[in-house]
């Protein structure tokens, strides 16, 4: 057998760069072990490719290192480390940059993208689809079973985009159905013990905070931020950047670009919010004519969201417009009385 460091190439072997690959990787005692189908074998790194063999040198060996059975390195750009005590099934399908730490379990209808890291104790299940450069903290559990009574147990779906932090102990079910996903959109961050209900969609650039909880069918669009320990009922929309302040609870929809207080109350414009997202200051101003007269001008709401329809046309008024007219479980109301809200919310 040829030792780590060896450069033979073996007869009629093709080279391949990146891919899927079953792997199992760490160093124990100063001695990198490979686990999978072949066994247990000590000295270097050793790996079974999906489409083919090969894995790169991780730590300066050569990188066309071989071994007597065949199996060779070939990307000095490309590594897998998966700690010897995860558990993953063999027809999960891993990218051959992602790494596992410590007791993750991976089962068998996840794949996982490109320069993912799954923390100690992850559990990832289901048929769950995760993009690129997500990250999943210890104790998070991704793709279980939706908690609900009337689940057939059909292999129902979660997708996860990219660039998504998930932090300690954060659960996301899997959907209730086949005819739609839970979907959780790319750049979000999901702080530890949040709940994602089956079937929620989560858009991009979303902060949900420590304990939320986001029932089944919840729609949260982009750029929102839910703070600590917010409920959100089922079917309810969050629009786009809305905020909810610590505690508050919603059971009818949240508009675009407000701060909710309380249960189904609403006291102003996320002003920070829509500074930061670079909405010009003429557009912010006459989404504060338009809140005022749809929330505070004491009329009959349908009545107020007709007549604003004729008079606002700006992008981020047009938004607001839609999604209230849109509402199926009506929409929180205002409770800060004649207050400036733009003060409000940049002071709440």
């Amino acid at each position: 057998m040829a030792r780590s460091g060896a450069t033979l190439d073996p007869p009629n072997q093709p080279r391949e760069q990146g891919g899927i690959c079953d792997v199992r990787i760490a160093r124990s005692g100063g001695v990198f072990e490979s686990r999978g189908r072949l066994g247990w074998l000590s000295g270097g790194v050793v790996a079974k490719r999906w489409g083919g063999q090969g894995l790169p040198s991780l730590f300066g060996w050569p990188p066309r290192t071989c071994f007597e059975l065949g199996i060779h390195t070939v990307s000095p750009t490309v590594g897998t480390v998966i700690h010897p005590t995860a558990v993953i099934h063999p027809k999960a399908k891993l990218d051959s940059t992602v790494r596992v730490g410590p007791y993750a379990v991976i089962d068998e209808g996840v794949e996982i993208g490109a320069h993912c890291v799954v923390g100690p104790h992850v559990y990832l299940t289901g048929v769950t689809i995760i993009g690129t450069h997500n990250r999943f903290h210890a104790s998070c559990v991704i793709g279980d079973t939706p908690v609900d009574l009337k689940f057939s147990g059909a292999p129902t779906r979660l997708r996860i985009g990219d660039h998504n932090v998930i932090r300690e102990h954060v659960t996301v079910n899997c959907s209730n159905s086949l005819e739609e996903d839970t979907v959780v959109g790319s750049h979000n961050l999901l702080t530890p013990e949040c709940h994602v209900g089956h079937n929620t969609v989560i858009g991009d650039h979303v902060i949900v905070g420590g304990g939320a909880m986001l029932a089944g069918h919840a729609v949260v669009q982009d750029r929102v931020f839910i703070s600590g320990n917010c409920l959100v009922h089922q079917f309810c929309r969050v629009g786009t950047l809305a905020m909810m302040q610590g505690g508050a609870a919603i059971s009818k929809d949240l508009p675009p670009f407000t701060v909710a207080v309380g249960t189904n109350e609403i006291c102003g414009l996320n002003s920070i919010g829509l500074r930061r997202a670079g909405v010009p200051s003429e557009e912010r101003l006459e989404l504060k004519r338009l809140y005022h007269a749809l929330f505070r001008s004491g009329r009959n709401f349908r009545a107020a969201v007709a007549d604003a329809q004729e008079k606002f046309t700006g992008g981020p008024a047009r938004t607001m417009l839609e999604f209230v007219a849109a509402a199926k479980r009506g929409v929180a109301t205002d409770v800060s009385g004649d207050a400036d809200s733009e003060s409000e919310a940049e002071n709440g």
